[in-house]
This record gives C-alpha cells, structure tokens and sequence, in this order.
C-alpha cells in the first residue's frame, strides 16, 4: 500500500469516525427552559447550547414575571384552567412527554383549576 492510499484510508476513518460522533455530542450539550408566567403567560426554547441561553431566550418570550424550568433531555409541560386562565395552573418536567403532560394537568386541578388544558409543552433533545 503506498503512502499516499495509507493517508487517504485514515482520513476517511477519521471522518466516518468524527460523522458518527457528532449526534451524541450535540444532544448531550443540548439544554432547554420553560418559563412560566401570569395568567397562561409562557415562553420556551429548547435544544440549545447551555442552561443559561436557554432560559434567557425562555424568559424574553414570556411577558411580566416569570418562573423557568430547566429541561436537559426532558420535557416540560404547562396546564392552565380554561374557565379562569389567571386562576389555578401547573408545570411540570419529566424524561417524557406524556408524563410531563399528565402530571402538568394534575397539578392544575391540585391547585383548584376546574377545566385544565395543556397551555404549552415542549421537549429537549431526547425527551
């Protein structure tokens, strides 16, 4: 095998290889935010590349002032009661979108809402 073929099939490895990599480094790095704010007030952003960009463009979203949530390879979910969209809500994060969504809803209804529904919901990377 010559130099040259020798060179050529490394930088073919080392690219397959990098190629192969490259997903799981994006998704571990990945971070997300819910913020959640007054009457069904809420902002997200999700997959981005630190906790602290992604709550800060959660927050610039939602108006007034708001609680945030952190997402990493989750989700996050807001429930606000229909009948009274600035009375009883809840939030929730959890590793799927399903029981993010459910446990958004009870909370709700803990807290006195009497029609709660899914405001907002949003997901991070493998979530």
């Amino acid at each position: 095998m010559t130099v040259f073929r020798r060179v050529r099939a490394g930088l073919a490895l080392a690219l397959v290889a990098g190629f192969a990599l490259l997903p799981f480094t994006t998704i571990a790095d990945a971070a997300g935010a819910l913020a959640v704010g007054k009457c069904g007030a809420y902002g997200q952003a999700f997959d981005f590349s630190t906790v602290a960009a992604a709550t800060a463009a959660a927050r610039k979203q939602c108006a007034g002032d708001c609680t945030t949530v952190i997402m990493k390879r989750a989700c996050a979910a807001l429930a606000i009661d229909l009948k009274n969209p600035c009375g009883a809500h809840g939030y929730a994060v959890r590793s799927r979108i399903s029981s993010s969504l459910n446990e958004a809803t009870r909370k709700c209804y803990e807290f006195g809402g009497e029609d709660c529904v899914i405001r907002a919901w949003a997901c991070d990377a493998k979530g």
